[in-house]
């Protein structure tokens, strides 16, 4: 199912999406409309699920996370209950900040984040390569970060479409 997004519903996302800490006055000035119609469609774009929760975004680095690494992992068996067994080990790793189940050679791509690398071959060594059903893990550390852009491109979204899943 899709939602009907008008303009200033997309113009309303972009500036969330942009300051999630924003007022709804400003807000509402921003998107040109008066608040209380404004709150009114953030609350009808968190009950449809498509803003699905506000978040500070922390500096990995700046917080003593030195290391950031990415672990492309393969399974033995693509079963749909060894997967979820998988994914329910992931969820329960902090240094795992995100995973995605993959097609092609890689079954699971993890980001990693880690105080030093020790602590990130402790955890490669420990937990990861250790769990059930893993066949295989290759490892990279990233060097830079050329970009970081969570969320959605809403110029692009908002000229293709008038619609988003909800």
């Amino acid at each position: 199912m899709r939602a009907r997004l008008d303009a200033t519903d997309w113009r309303i996302l972009k500036e969330l999406q942009a300051n999630g800490r924003i007022t709804n006055v400003e807000l509402a000035e921003k998107v040109g409309i008066s608040p209380p119609p404004c709150l009114r469609r953030v609350r009808a774009l968190e009950q449809a699920g498509i803003i699905s929760g506000y978040f500070a975004l922390l500096d990995e680095k700046a917080t003593g996370f030195e290391v950031i690494a990415f672990a492309m992992v393969t399974l033995h068996s693509q079963s749909e209950q060894d997967l979820r067994a998988f994914e329910n080990r992931v969820i329960a790793w902090p240094l795992v900040r995100e995973c995605y189940m993959l097609s092609g050679e890689t079954d699971f791509i993890l980001k990693c984040v880690a105080p030093d690398l020790s602590a990130f071959q402790d955890f490669i060594i420990q937990e990861l390569t250790s769990a059930p059903n893993v066949a295989g893990v290759k490892t990279t550390l990233v060097i830079r970060r050329v970009k970081n852009e969570p969320g959605v491109p809403i110029t692009v979204a908002q000229g293709r479409r008038s619609e988003a899943p909800v």
